[in-house]
């Protein structure tokens, strides 16, 4: 009769344990008896390499100071690669500037019609060396610094760190390291995804992985910070306020990660969060030299070329719609004019909305479309420094809503083109990869309108 009682007992705290809690127990059990076993029948001696590791795993994977300095790191990051690009951007500018004026006088003298010059030079010309002075110079500093964190051995405590929110939201914390390759390319870290085993974790980090910014985006966001959130602060400080904007815009990017895959394991790809034993490698002293030309030659320079190929195509077609009229409006103008009311209601107007489409291919070229459009040529202006041109900016109209909902926008829309091809490749899936294309649009287009709509009930703006 005891032992009936007891067994009654055993089995109704069994039935209010959760399956979670079964499961970590499990691998907690696991975990110790092999820790028991290799003391009785292993014997070792630590090196210094091993001490040092150990000390600083036990701060870099703390729960305490762990995602601090995750923090920390990420926000020293993107410091280096806003303060150290504005000057290479500006000397690359004005370089091309010099060079357009040669091209200019070249055209004259052959006695070209302006209809070819403003394709060639005002439309291809422009729209491409603009996409290199502004992507160029932060690439060069963000990969290699990047790239020495990884050869260090930092970015597999970062997978660690996050492991446990994942697991919370029902995702894997190897999603960590696609979301790391993410923000050098995000059609990159879709490719990435195979690291996951688990089918459903994978198409979660494939549907969510497009919340974190890419180096396309890069370029809009800094100069849009730069411009509007960091507007009264010079020198030193306009960096740091910058700094600080973009480090929250990423956070906000990984809460809705966190948040769309929570939602998506409680409904389209329910399921349980599969446990994985990451080994930790010992830190290493980085290869500077090395690791510095590969991240630089290899990593920048291919996503460069990409971004020019598209970036060609796509300023003489600016140029092309802004330059063909039917009537007395060209047709860039019926696109804008289309869009215009659905862009005013999400705080920004119609001319942000087309440039965004147009730069579906890629997303480096969705502000040299957006300048090219501003313009009644549909060519890109010659700006000689951010005053310049943010002065476009204010006489159509923007405010910090306008920048900061763009800023939203493009932080959160759709992926561009070639990320949608990589999804398509890895799913084979036409449903999945509209899925992908879907969710983070209205996402987007959600966020955006509360936060306009809010701005004028409150008369923020």
């Amino acid at each position: 009769m005891d032992l009936s009682i007891q067994f009654d007992k055993v089995l109704n705290e069994a039935r209010d344990i959760s399956s979670a809690e079964i499961r970590d127990e499990i691998v907690q059990s696991l975990h110790e008896k092999s820790k028991e076993l290799c003391a009785r029948t292993v014997t070792f001696s630590k090196t210094k390499e091993d001490v040092r590791t150990e000390k600083l795993d036990a701060v870099l994977t703390s729960p305490i100071f762990g995602f601090p300095i995750m923090l920390i790191m990420l926000g020293a990051v993107f410091y280096l690669t806003i303060a150290g690009a504005n000057v290479p951007s500006s000397m690359l500018g004005e370089f091309f500037s010099w060079i357009e004026g040669y091209l200019t006088i070249f055209f004259q003298w052959m006695g070209a019609p302006e209809w070819l010059y403003g394709i060639l030079v005002l439309g291809l010309f422009r729209g491409t060396t603009w996409v290199i002075s502004v992507m160029l110079p932060p690439m060069a500093i963000f990969f290699p610094v990047f790239a020495l964190l990884e050869n260090f051995g930092y970015l597999p405590r970062v997978a660690f760190n996050m492991d446990r929110i994942f697991k919370q939201v029902g995702a894997h914390g190897k999603q960590s390291l696609t979301m790391a390759m993410g923000f050098g390319c995000n059609a990159a870290a879709m490719m990435s995804t195979r690291i996951i085993e688990s089918p459903r974790e994978r198409m979660l980090a494939i549907l969510t992985n497009n919340f974190v910014p890419c180096n396309g985006r890069w370029g809009t966001l800094i100069i849009l910070s730069s411009l509007f959130m960091a507007a009264g602060f010079t020198g030193g400080w306009a960096s740091l306020v910058t700094t600080a904007v973009i480090v929250g815009i990423v956070l906000f990017g990984i809460i809705v990660t966190f948040f769309v895959s929570f939602v998506l394991s409680k409904t389209a790809l329910k399921g349980v969060p599969t446990h994985y034993t990451l080994e930790l490698p010992p830190y290493r002293k980085p290869k500077v030299w090395d690791t510095v030309i590969r991240a630089s030659l290899t990593r920048s320079i291919s996503v460069l070329m990409r971004a020019v190929k598209i970036a060609a195509p796509a300023a003489m077609l600016t140029w092309i719609l802004a330059n063909v009229f039917i009537g007395d409006t060209s047709i860039l103008m019926y696109f804008v004019n289309f869009l215009d009311p659905f862009g005013k209601m999400l705080g920004m107007d119609g001319y942000i909305l087309a440039a965004f489409l147009i730069g579906l291919p890629a997303n480096e070229i969705v502000l040299p479309v957006l300048l090219m459009g501003y313009l009644s040529t549909g060519s890109l202006t010659e700006v000689d420094n951010l005053m310049d041109l943010k002065q476009i900016f204010l006489d159509h109209g923007w405010t910090w809503l306008t920048a900061l909902n763009m800023m939203l926008f493009s932080l959160l829309h759709f992926p561009c083109g070639t990320t949608l091809v990589n999804i398509y490749k890895e799913t084979k899936s036409k449903k999945w990869t509209f899925m992908s294309f879907i969710i983070p649009t209205v996402i987007a287009i959600a966020v955006t309108f509360i936060l306009a709509q809010a701005a004028w009930l409150f008369g923020w703006v």
